[in-house]
């Protein structure tokens, strides 16, 4: 909505313009008083989108423990403004608050699927995205990043039950049926590094994922660790596989799996503002909220 008034502003600025004879010729525009540039989606260089003090979010809503929905505000969640009767808490939810508290904003959660998260940062149709999403190169191309707000790792989840389930390395889920979250780098990146794994069509969305493990469609999934620890807590009957101090263990860049906060490229003033926030919290401060983020995360969603 915020979004809506301001180009409709800019329009009615601009008319006043042209009835004044402020015109010039098609590579002109007149001095409306605002010096700075324009950034992809209409947003003014220097702005930092939350001037009229709401802080306007997306997540999907259904990526516990980082983001989920429930039917109520219990455990401090917030409505979610396009899903009427229905509030988001998680993780996510827990540090969008401190941001926003800190700045003295107030808070909007847009449900919004995983492949349109990008594009509703460039386009302007929301400020920032905080949904789990890692710092990968390829999304520093189309976003700004804050943060980290989370150092994360990568693991596989398989059954207790599974031929897999002691494994030691990835080497040793050679043959193996897997998948992971569409677009992210568990797929794309990581599943890749299992010779002779048996890759399946990525799934649409977390809970996506751990479906088809539970329902055994595959033998076992790529995600970080807490993806894995909502898992395990949601599932009894799945295993975390931590390949961390094992020589046999995915190759990633650390800088591209730890957990950033999107916004639109070119707006540093956003960026600086929750960077203000986040650079006061250490990794057991972001530890010490995702654990009560798994403690309080739906069973099912």
């Amino acid at each position: 909505m915020k979004r809506l008034l301001t180009l409709l502003m800019a329009l009615a600025m601009t008319a006043s313009l042209a009835a004044c004879g402020g015109t010039g010729s098609s590579g002109d525009t007149a001095d409306s008083g605002n010096s700075g540039t324009t950034a992809e989606g209409g947003e003014t260089a220097g702005s930092s989108g939350v001037e009229d003090g709401v802080l306007t979010i997306a997540m999907e809503c259904a990526y516990a423990p980082y983001n989920w929905s429930q039917s109520d505000d219990s455990n401090g969640a917030v409505p979610i403004s396009n899903v009427p009767g229905t509030y988001a808490n998680g993780y996510d939810v827990m540090i969008a608050k401190q941001i926003c508290e800190a700045n003295g904003w107030k808070l909007e959660v847009v449900q919004s699927d995983w492949d349109s998260l990008v594009p509703g940062v460039q386009t302007g149709t929301f400020d920032a995205v905080i949904a789990g999403q890692s710092m990968t190169a390829e999304r520093s191309e189309q976003v700004d990043f804050a943060g980290p707000y989370y150092y994360a790792s990568i693991v596989c989840v398989t059954k207790t039950d599974s031929p897999y389930a002691n494994a030691a390395g990835i080497s040793d889920l050679s043959g193996g049926t897997c998948t992971a979250q569409i677009a992210t780098i568990w797929y794309d990146s990581c599943l890749p590094q299992i010779e002779g794994a048996q890759v399946q069509t990525a799934a649409e969305t977390a809970p996506a994922m751990l479906m088809a493990l539970e329902t055994d469609a595959v033998d076992f999934i790529c995600t970080d660790m807490p993806t894995a620890m909502g898992a395990v807590a949601a599932y009894p009957d799945m295993k975390i596989l931590d390949f961390t101090d094992s020589d046999d263990n995915f190759e990633v860049d650390e800088g591209e799996i730890n957990i950033g906060i999107s916004v639109m490229k070119g707006n540093t003033e956003l960026k600086e503002a929750i960077d203000s926030v986040l650079s006061t919290m250490t990794a057991d401060d972001f530890n010490t909220l995702m654990n009560e983020a798994i403690a309080i995360q739906p069973l099912s969603e």
